[in-house]
Order: C-alpha cells, then sequence, then structure tokens
C-alpha cells in the first residue's frame, strides 16, 4: 500500500527524532526536531461554542514543511479536564476530508494538571490522502459531549481557547508526523513522546507465557481442553434473551499456511434461534503483562439482511463477587459494526472496569472509541503493568487509561460474539456473522511492543510451536 522506500526514510527520521527529542524537556515544542524538518505540520484552531452543552474544536492542519504528508501519519491532541465520573462521546459535524476519513480516541495524561487530565487525538485514514507543501486539510469542525449529555465545562480545559473566533496557529493543541512531536506545546510534563516504527530493542526471552497458534480439528477436539480452553455451551447473559451459545459454531480451518478459529453467529430473529458463540481459557490466572490477538472483523452477514447489532470481541475479565465489588476486573476489545448502545453505525470500543452493578445499573470504567468501519483483520495489543493499560490496534496506540482501572485479582481470556438484541434487524431471514481469530499470545508481567508481539508470534511459528502455556497458575 505505501512505497517502501519512503517508510523507510519516515522510520529513520522518526529514530532520529528520539535522540533529537529527549533534550527537549519542558521546551516548546514548536521548535521543530531538525530529523522532521521535511515533514512539518503546524495546526490552527477555533473555537464554534463557548458554552456548557458540548466542546467544538474547529482544527485545520496545514503543510508548513517541504514534502508532501500523508495525514494517515498525523495525529492530533486537544487537551481538557474532564469532569468527575464523566466519559465523552466525539462526533464529526462536517469536514472537507470527509468525517468518514478522520477518527477522534479518547486518552487520559501520564500526569494530570489543573487544566488537563485527558486528550482528544484526532487522526486520518488512508483515505484522507495527503497535504502538498503550504496545503491544509480545510475545515474540520468536530465536537464532543458528555455520553450523557450532562452539562459541562469548558473554563478549565488547556485547549480552549474562548477569544479564538477565527482560525489562527494554536500551540495549545499538539501535533505528530510518524509518531515525532513537531508542533504545539502539550501540558506541563506530558510531551508527546516519539514513537519509532520499529522496535528499539528485541522481544524479550524467556518468561511465562501463552501462545496458542488455533490448529484444532473442531469444537470436539481433545487437545482444546487439554490446552485449557472451554468452548461454551451454558445459558445466559449477555445478549439476546432466549439464545443458545453453540459449541458446533465454532470451528477451525486452514487459511493459507494458518489454522484459523471461526466463531459464527446466527439468527432467525427470534431468541430461540439466536446462536451465540464464545471461547475462554478455563483458568483466571491472566493478571499483568501483554495479552495479543490477530482478529478479523466482519460489518456484513454471509447473506441474509445486515443490520444487526453484532458485538465481536477479544478480552479479559474475572468474575464480580459483588454488585460494585472493587476487585472485578475486565479489559475489552468490542467491535459493533452495525453499532448499538445507542450507537447509529460501526465502532470499535476498548473499555477498562474498576467495576458495576447490573441492577439498577452502575459503571465505573474508561473507554476509548473510533467511529469507523474495522472490517478485515487487525492485530489487537492491550498491555498492563503497575501504572496504565493501554492498547493498540494495527501497531497505533488506541487508547490509554490509567491505574484507577489496573486489575486486583488475575483474569481469564475470552473470545465471543453475539447479539446485543433483535431490533437492529427484525426480519426471520436466516443470516449469519464470522467472526475470526489467528493466534493468541500473553506474555506475563512484560510489556511488549506491537512490533516486539509480532516478532515473538513469528518465532513461535518459525520454531513449529502451536501451542505454549507456561504460565503458572494463579497464587
Amino acid at each position: 500500500m505505501s512505497d517502501p522506500t519512503r517508510t523507510r526514510k519516515l522510520r529513520l527520521r522518526a529514530a532520529l527524532a528520539v535522540a533529537a527529542v529527549t533534550g527537549l524537556g519542558a521546551t516548546a515544542l514548536t521548535a521543530l526536531p531538525a530529523a522532521a524538518a521535511g515533514e512539518t505540520v503546524t495546526v490552527q484552531y477555533r473555537q464554534s461554542a463557548t458554552g456548557s452543552d458540548q466542546v467544538e474544536p474547529w482544527l485545520k492542519v496545514v503543510n508548513t514543511g517541504t514534502t508532501s504528508v500523508p495525514l494517515s501519519q498525523v495525529k492530533v491532541r486537544y487537551y481538557f479536564k474532564a469532569d468527575a465520573g464523566a466519559s465523552y462521546t466525539y462526533a464529526c459535524s462536517w469536514a472537507v476530508k470527509g468525517c468518514a476519513n478522520l477518527t477522534g480516541t479518547f486518552g487520559t495524561l501520564a500526569n494530570p494538571t489543573a487544566t488537563a487530565d485527558r486528550y482528544l487525538e484526532v487522526g486520518f485514514t488512508a483515505g484522507a490522502g495527503s497535504l502538498a507543501p503550504g496545503a491544509d486539510t480545510g475545515d474540520m469542525q468536530l465536537r464532543f459531549h458528555r455520553s450523557n449529555w450532562q452539562p459541562l465545562n469548558q473554563s478549565d480545559d488547556y485547549s480552549f481557547g474562548p477569544d479564538r473566533t477565527t482560525y489562527a496557529n494554536w500551540s495549545k493543541v499538539t501535533a505528530t508526523v510518524g509518531g515525532v512531536p513537531v508542533w504545539g506545546t502539550a501540558p506541563a510534563d506530558n510531551e508527546p513522546t516519539p514513537t519509532p516504527t520499529d522496535p528499539t530493542t528485541p522481544p524479550p526471552t524467556g518468561g511465562a507465557a501463552l501462545f496458542d497458534d488455533f490448529d484444532y480439528t473442531g469444537h470436539t477436539d481433545p487437545a482444546i481442553n487439554a490446552h485449557g480452553w472451554s468452548v461454551r455451551s451454558n445459558s445466559g447473559g449477555p445478549g439476546v434473551p432466549g439464545a443458545t451459545w453453540a459449541p458446533e459454531n465454532v470451528t477451525f480451518a486452514k487459511e493459507g499456511t494458518n489454522s484459523i478459529m471461526n466463531l459464527r453467529t446466527s439468527t432467525a430473529g427470534t431468541g430461540e434461534s439466536t446462536r451465540h458463540t464464545e471461547i475462554l481459557t478455563r483458568a483466571t490466572k491472566f493478571k499483568n503483562g501483554t495479552y495479543a490477538a490477530r482478529v478479523r472483523f466482519s460489518d456484513a452477514p454471509l447473506s441474509g439482511p445486515d443490520g444487526d447489532r453484532v458485538v465481536q470481541t477479544f478480552f479479559t475479565i474475572n468474575d464480580l463477587k459483588a454488585p460494585m465489588a472493587d476487585d472485578y476486573a475486565e479489559y475489552d476489545f468490542e467491535y459493533l459494526p452495525n453499532g448499538g448502545w445507542g450507537e447509529p453505525a460501526n465502532i470499535l470500543y476498548t473499555t477498562s472496569w474498576e467495576t458495576y452493578r447490573p441492577d439498577p445499573w452502575e459503571a465505573v470504567n474508561a473507554h476509548s472509541e473510533v467511529r469507523a468501519s474495522y472490517a478485515g483483520w487487525h492485530d489487537l495489543v492491550v498491555t498492563v503493568d503497575d501504572t496504565a493499560i493501554v492498547y493498540y490496534v494495527d501497531g497505533q496506540e488506541f487508547g490509554r487509561h490509567d491505574s484507577r482501572y489496573l486489575p486486583e485479582r488475575p483474569m481469564s481470556i475470552n473470545f465471543n460474539q453475539w447479539l446485543i438484541d433483535l431490533a437492529g434487524q427484525t426480519s426471520t431471514t436466516p443470516r449469519a456473522y464470522d467472526q475470526k481469530v489467528d493466534y493468541v499470545l500473553h506474555v506475563k508481567d512484560q510489556v511488549l511492543t506491537p512490533a516486539q508481539v509480532a516478532a515473538k508470534v513469528g518465532a513461535y511459528r518459525s520454531a513449529g510451536t502451536k501451542f505454549e502455556d507456561s504460565v503458572p497458575a494463579a497464587q
């Protein structure tokens, strides 16, 4: 998809910029790292709302460098102070580049200040194209609001400029190109960290790990049980009341040289006809470290009418011992190809759970989301250490949640696919959705970069290793 020579140049610039930025300290990043001088952008800003309904940062990205900049390499951050207990929803009202080519993800600052503890990170898909020298993106009319539409306070937000009613350069919004900081001044002690494409160190060797290539003959293969997996057959939630969790809908097949696990969920518009699927580890022994899987999401059914509110997942979880118990933990990748939970269309969530109460519903969690299609194969990675939970999709950071959501107890590893309800598509014509999984990896107590994950999986496959589980039982 991209020019290999250009990709190598971008990687070299990123690696050189790491050294350049190391000495910047708290210096404003408007001073461009020399290694990135050929690819420079500035961000222009104007506010479109000063009230308490929603935040409306309107932005333009301008290429002030000497070479064309692929917008898929650009990330822009708008910093704000979250209201107590609030979660936020991003939206794009209009954009010259097309709202479908913009992404919006919320993150948490490592070092909160009086005017910022969260940020909205705006990115671009490949469909946004490139910016020639001197060109800009045109209007990006963005907004976000509290998810429950309660009033919010903009006056204490770091990036908010109440007097900015026309576009002009605004250094309180930052930008990176290919992971290299090139514009703006972040809140104190929160400067964006350069993220070179390639790992600076090889993946750690040794250490306890679970790896499964899902090389099985079917859901009754004795090796599945021997390797610690359970294919769910018991009834209950989540999802459509009266649905069956169907082990026979978990199948395995070769695609090229890899064995692929397929989870098929089907319905004919009634609870009795609905078949959900799930596979999970019987052991709850996984806690800190790195979790990774290669998953293929699908937007459309294999046949029949589309529109069902499907949830396709990769997650870790332990049991809720009592409503609002503080030792509950759950870390989710959840893709909704047809929306649901109040969303009208495709959205990918990453969510870190502290606890919840099922009735009446109350939840304590943090989530990041992107409203875009994620149909196709994706590399999903989540790392958990003593400071944060960090989610990656296809090598790029997707969400970061702070230490309030760290696990107190070990968890299981799960994949499932299910329907939220039957309201998205009311037809009684049969239809089925597939979610595929290539592999799963957990490395205990080691935080790996996505590139290191790929290298470790490659090493397993080069050695012909289909399965390993050296993770000890939970103490």
